[in-house]
């Protein structure tokens, strides 16, 4: 192995409304059957780097239950593994994560006792699939201290989520200013970095000592003249899922079949957690069109454009268009929903309605049926 791998999902964001009440963002189902930690997983798992942390913090319950098991992604084995640290109050600290590059620091014995000469560092909130071999290779061959993985942001009014850089002829980062504004540029950091682990060592302890903790600004933007600052261009599909604007169209981006053909039946493939459900069931006069349906549902209505995930129960005469239901949902009959993102173990009562008219509308019903 030449790599251990370090997953960042101890985040919260308030762009995510009533979503993160419940969960970690990386916790957030995607597209019927996933939670979106399960893409930088499978890409650790994939690209061979078999030692790998995720880091918890906000809301970590329903995240740490998904990753209580590693088998699901490869890592139960006896070399290396899948090792999940949360802020731990000890003799020298008893503070939470106080930032991206705290988070690390707070678990330096991990990089210290390990062995391999470089690290991965991935966020669990994006979407996308990746060799991380391939980007390790660039960072070789460029003799870079750090390598950030970007891509190019399509919509501008979407550039002040993130990191904005400029690279010279040679791909070195020449500015990097972290979610401004206004920019006139738009290759944009996908919070993926390749490091040296000695370096990283270094630079988290001179930055503990310094009383500085944010990844970005206290690394990358305070050293990009000081160090090997590269980037590492990639086209494929990649998605943030920090707002519920990105999440709901992350979401529908799945209903496309060439999205679909991407992420699943290419090999390697993305892995997740199994549960044993039945498959789907569609009774007589359901209708369903253009649309995920996963594993324990029951439909009876009419459901067109949308996701629906896990034990879903659509009752009769109902209409789902556009619409994101997540898991162990209770649609009653006559029930109408459109343009909506309807939260986990809600129960909507029959003769409901409710339409997203001016954007994406959130559903969060107080009747749940138990806990999560």
């Amino acid at each position: 192995m030449r790599a251990i791998g370090i997953i960042l999902a101890g985040g919260n964001n308030s762009r995510m409304r009533e979503l993160s009440d419940k969960r970690a963002i990386a916790a957030m189902p995607v597209a019927g059957s996933y939670r979106s930690i399960d893409f930088a997983l499978s890409n650790m798992a994939n690209s061979h780097i078999q030692k790998v942390a995720v880091l918890t913090q906000y809301n970590a319950r329903s995240l740490n239950e998904h990753l209580s098991s590693s088998k699901w992604w490869d890592f139960g084995r006896k070399q290396g593994g899948l090792f999940v640290f949360t802020p731990t109050i000890t003799k020298d600290n008893s503070l939470w994560y106080q930032g991206t590059a705290d988070a690390i620091y707070q678990n330096i014995d991990f990089l210290k006792q390990s062995h391999e000469p470089y690290v991965v560092i991935a966020s669990g909130d994006c979407i996308y699939r990746m060799d991380y071999n391939k980007v390790l290779e660039y960072h070789i061959a460029k003799r870079a201290d750090i390598t950030v993985v970007c891509t190019t942001c399509e919509d501008q009014t979407e550039v002040e989520r993130f990191g904005v850089v400029r690279m010279n002829d040679d791909g070195r980062i020449v500015e990097f200013e972290e979610k401004p504004i206004v920019s006139s540029y738009n290759t944009i950091s996908t919070g993926i970095y390749v490091v040296r682990r000695r370096q990283l060592i270094e630079l988290l302890e001179r930055a503990a000592l310094e009383g500085r903790h944010d990844f970005v600004n206290d690394i990358l933007i305070r050293y990009k003249n000081l160090k090997r600052i590269y980037g590492y261009r990639t086209d494929a599909y990649w998605s943030n899922i920090s707002t519920v604007e990105a999440y709901y169209r992350t979401n529908m981006a799945f209903l496309r079949p060439d999205i679909r053909n991407y992420f699943f039946r290419q090999e390697p493939s993305i892995k997740t957690k199994i549960e044993d459900l039945p498959p789907a069931k569609y009774n007589p006069g359901a209708v369903v069109k253009n649309s995920l349906v996963s594993s324990g549902s029951i439909i009876n209505g009419t459901v067109e454009n949308s996701v629906l995930f896990k034990d879903v129960y659509v009752g009769n005469n109902c209409v789902i268009k556009n619409s994101v239901i997540l898991n162990n949902v209770y649609i009653g009959d006559n029930t109408r929903i459109e343009n909506c993102i309807v939260e986990s173990r809600d129960t909507i009562r029959a003769n409901s309605c409710y339409c997203g008219e001016d954007g994406i509308k959130i559903v969060v019903e107080k009747n749940e049926r138990y806990a999560l």
